[in-house]
């Protein structure tokens, strides 16, 4: 039995999924309730499209996670082909930074998509966690950084980015936070 190839995904579906997810983004980090009927008139698409697209609340908000945390660790790689290791690290600690706020935003509708019985579990953070492998190794290996720090290790170190305020001014707060955690993975490193 020949197994069947998938189609490959219309560039207009594309263009319509893509508008859906910014435009949840923004809705549900407004209201964690907002309608999903007013999420697929702002991104201009009909409820059958939308709803082919993501058939209940749960898997849009589980979908737009997924796609921002992507993007996240995404951004990684292509700060190492344009910055020095520690340079690329740094930013894309900013970058992680903005999708902390971001997802606090969501926390509701994400605490509400799993937090019923049978209701899908939280995506992990792999992504995030192999991107910060790839920087922690790049600077490693460039010397700019201390020897041994795990993605797990640096996750930690910055867990504090989750305990911040995103509705008040918290674009220095994080900045600090961040250079705080720089300088301590600098520290003892063997270029230094």
């Amino acid at each position: 039995m020949q197994q069947r190839k998938a189609a490959p995904v219309r560039s207009d579906a594309q263009r319509n999924r893509e508008r859906i997810l910014e435009v949840a983004l923004t809705e549900l980090t407004r209201c964690a309730d907002a309608p999903l009927s007013a999420i697929a008139r702002k991104a201009g698409v009909g409820q059958g499209t939308f709803y082919r697209n993501f058939p209940n609340r749960e898997a849009l908000v589980l979908e737009i996670y997924r796609h921002e945390m992507q993007q996240v660790a995404e951004s990684a790689t292509q700060l190492l082909g344009t910055r020095a290791p520690d340079q690329a690290l740094r930013a894309w600690m900013d970058h992680l930074a903005r999708f902390a706020m971001a997802k606090a935003g969501l926390a509701d509708a994400i605490r509400q998509a799993t937090s019923g019985p049978g209701s899908p579990a939280k995506p992990g953070h792999t992504p995030l966690l192999d991107a910060a492998e790839l920087l922690l190794r790049a600077a490693e290996e460039a010397g700019t950084i201390r020897p041994g720090v795990s993605g797990d290790d640096f996750l930690l170190a910055i867990g504090g980015l989750w305990q911040i305020d995103p509705r008040g001014d918290w674009q220095p707060r994080a900045a600090r936070l961040l250079d705080l955690v720089m300088d301590g993975l600098r520290a003892g490193a063997p270029g230094r």
